[in-house]
């Protein structure tokens, strides 16, 4: 009899486990060879060959990631940054165009500003959260919508619902960087989302020791997806695989750990004589809060905020930390702090950094596992010595 499974933790754990368990082993072994043995396929496509992410690791994780996030397919790539040139490059063409928001990673930005003119792709950012402006930015060639659950790193909770529906209405498709949130605290194709990506690396990985990216959606448009990359070659090592499915059995305990613990801080630092800003949709006084409560289950282990007196009292507050580890790159166990504008977003130009509101002094911290209660009290020691 096959399990069955109504909760996402359950699911974590199950889906897409080898039934029968392979050898009887309970967690799957690592497969860690390039060529398999040709057993009368008929295409290069349904070849057991490692480019092509078809052996058994890539096979577990793809039907965990689809599970966990209710949807029909899904793909795993070599970083976050393959997973969202790969799918841009599978759906666009020369000459056509995309509505970007606008505030976005900085690889990202700098993937469609930097790259997309010499192959005649044409972008146009929109401000996620006014949907009535949309419209006048559509073209006879625009073929899709990208936007970010909360966006990187000021926190911001676009129209969620007006892009899933504005999508559907004008034929475009629907694309969402769902790294932030995490399948825990949403699920975009339950709302309506053609295609959900994610960085691996952070919180699906959740162990900061392996580079992974992922693309979950429409069996079809990952289809397409899956078949450019194995021609750009930017698959995931079995290995990589391998810890990226064991650390997704985990995301449920660690997220809600995070996501309390995000809140906490983000509390503390609201209430702090010395912050000026605090960026964190959990926060009653955040623009969208009201917007993230009915969208999500949680409100996720990443905040932003600004000290008072600039770049260099931000700097002091950083060296005077002792738990977070300045560097970049979010979702681990460890929490880590960094100023955006030094490392996630340095390749943006800093014109178009401070037109979406990502000041030099903006730090971005990623809750990790530790006691909200010590890091709390860290962040209360490094701010009196500012």
């Amino acid at each position: 009899m096959g399990k069955v499974a109504r909760h996402l933790d359950t699911l974590l754990v199950h889906a897409g486990e080898p039934s029968p368990l392979i050898e009887g082993a309970v967690g799957i072994p690592i497969f860690q060879s390039s060529t398999y043995q040709y057993r009368g396929e008929s295409s290069h496509d349904t070849a057991r060959y490692v480019r092509l992410s078809n052996t058994p690791n890539h096979i577990a994780l793809h039907r965990k990631l689809a599970a966990v996030e209710n949807a029909e397919a899904a793909l795993v790539t070599a970083s976050g940054m393959a997973a969202i040139s790969t799918t841009l490059l599978a759906l666009l063409r020369p000459g056509d165009h995309i509505l970007a928001q606008d505030c976005l990673y900085g690889g990202t930005h700098a993937l469609m500003f930097a790259e997309f003119p010499r192959l005649n792709i044409e972008v146009d950012l929109i401000d996620g959260d006014a949907p009535t402006s949309w419209a006048a930015r559509v073209k006879s060639n625009t073929r899709a919508i990208y936007v970010e659950t909360i966006s990187n790193p000021l926190m911001q909770v676009p129209d969620l619902k007006a892009v899933a529906s504005f999508a559907r209405e004008r034929r475009l498709i629907s694309i969402i960087d769902n790294t932030f949130a995490s399948p825990v605290n949403f699920r975009p194709a339950e709302h309506g989302f053609d295609l959900s990506l994610h960085s691996a690396t952070k919180y699906l990985n959740g162990h900061s020791d392996v580079v992974a990216g992922a693309v979950i959606g429409h069996a079809a448009l990952v289809e397409r997806i899956s078949h450019l990359l194995t021609r750009l070659g930017g698959s995931l090592d079995p290995h990589a695989c391998f810890l990226v499915h064991r650390g997704m059995k985990t995301l449920g305990v660690r997220m809600r750990h995070q996501n309390e613990a995000a809140l906490r801080i983000a509390r503390f630092l609201e209430q702090h004589p010395k912050v000026a800003t605090v960026n964190y949709p959990g926060l009653e006084n955040h623009p969208r809060h009201q917007r993230a409560r009915e969208l999500f289950d949680g409100f996720g282990g990443m905040l932003s905020f600004e000290i008072k007196g600039g770049v260099e009292v931000a700097d002091r507050f950083l060296s005077k930390l002792a738990l977070p580890i300045c560097a970049p790159s979010l979702g681990g166990v460890e929490s880590l702090i960094t100023r955006p504008a030094t490392t996630s977003h340095a390749a943006m130009p800093e014109a178009d950094r401070q037109r979406a509101g990502i000041t030099n002094s903006l730090i971005r911290f990623s809750v990790g596992l530790e006691a909200a209660e010590d890091l709390i009290d860290d962040f209360a020691k490094a701010l009196a010595a500012c």
